[in-house]
C-alpha cells in the first residue's frame, strides 16, 4: 500500500491525473491494476512519454482506502511539492 498516498500532495481520478501529467506537476503515478485497460492506457502513455513512473500494484479499493476516500479511484498521482 502506498503510504504517501495518505500525506502526500496528490490527485485522484483519471483526468486530474492525466491533466496533472501533462502539466508536469506529477512525481508518481500509481495506476489501479484492475482499472479498465482502454481507460488507463492513454494515461500510461503520456506517462512514459514524460518520464513519469507508474506503479500499478494495488486495486481501486486499495488506492481509494489509501486516499482516504470511500470509492475506488483508476488513478492517483503524487504532484511536486
Amino acid at each position: 500500500m502506498p503510504e504517501k498516498l495518505a500525506a502526500g500532495k496528490k490527485v485522484v481520478g483519471l483526468k486530474q491525473v492525466h491533466k496533472a501529467v501533462m502539466q508536469g506537476r506529477a512525481v508518481m503515478v500509481y495506476v489501479a491494476s484492475d482499472a479498465e485497460e482502454r481507460l488507463v492506457e492513454p494515461l500510461l502513455e503520456e506517462c512514459q512519454q514524460g518520464r513519469v513512473p507508474i506503479d500499478d500494484g494495488c486495486t481501486m479499493q486499495q488506492l481509494g482506502r489509501a486516499c482516504g476516500i470511500s470509492v475506488g479511484t483508476a488513478a492517483v498521482a503524487l504532484l511536486v511539492q
